[in-house]
């Protein structure tokens, strides 16, 4: 069977799009009547809880009460959209070259999983994109309540696609820990610095660009091993 492939989502397969994030974010707190400068921080602060805890309207509620608003139902409704809205653009941006390469993958017979680190709004946004038709399953930290590198979600990833962690190659730019992680439960990692140089200290193998991914798979192969 050729070898599945686990990828990360932001600054792996499109731009992670921080500043335009911020920017939204300053949008929102003029709807909810807060400071934008004291909402970025705030939305930068609370990372972790968003990615595993807080849906998007109690995101936009907690941190707006925290900086001393009260927001009425319509103004949560009206800048959770904000936010809704541009993770669907930042999604439907991803570039043309990293399409062609899932399916490259896909037409190689290989078997495609994400696990990725993120908010709400983007695993709400995801089934409209037009990645999520190339991949076997998504695992989405505020979904499943668990973070890379955390070895239970890779495994999750693994077991959705019905293998062994061993027989899985992760690519990934390298943020929160993520290629350690994958590593420490037996999958190969590869790092791709296409959108961010992150991790250049990474002794592993290192993709400059997606596009080498296809040509670097086919000379891999998954250590042997009972299932």
């Amino acid at each position: 069977m050729p070898v599945p492939v686990i990828f990360d989502l932001f600054n792996t397969l499109l731009h992670g799009a921080d500043e335009g994030r911020d920017q939204v974010v300053r949008e929102m707190a003029t709807v909810l009547g807060v400071a934008p400068g004291a909402l970025v921080e705030a939305y930068h602060d609370s990372w972790r809880d968003r990615q595993v805890r807080w849906s998007l309207t109690e995101a936009v509620r907690v941190l707006a009460r925290g900086l001393g608003a009260d927001p009425t139902n319509a103004q949560v409704t009206a800048a959770a959209e904000l936010r809704r809205t541009f993770a669907g653009r930042v999604l439907n941006a991803v570039p043309a070259p990293t399409l062609a390469v899932l399916d490259r993958l896909r037409a190689d017979g290989r078997q495609l999983a994400l696990i990725s680190n993120a908010t709400a709004e983007t695993a709400e946004a995801w089934p409209d994109s037009p990645l999520a038709e190339r991949f076997d399953t998504a695992v989405f930290s505020c979904t499943v309540r668990l973070v890379k590198p955390d070895p239970a979600i890779y495994r999750l990833a693994a077991d959705r696609l019905g293998v062994r962690p061993a027989d899985c190659v992760f690519v990934g730019d390298g943020a929160d820990g993520e290629l350690a992680g994958a590593t420490g439960v037996g999958m190969t990692a590869l790092r791709t610095a296409q959108f961010v140089d992150r991790d250049p200290a990474w002794p592993g193998r290192t993709l400059a660009h997606l596009d080498e991914l296809p040509g670097v798979l086919r000379d891999h192969r998954p250590p042997a091993g009972d299932r």
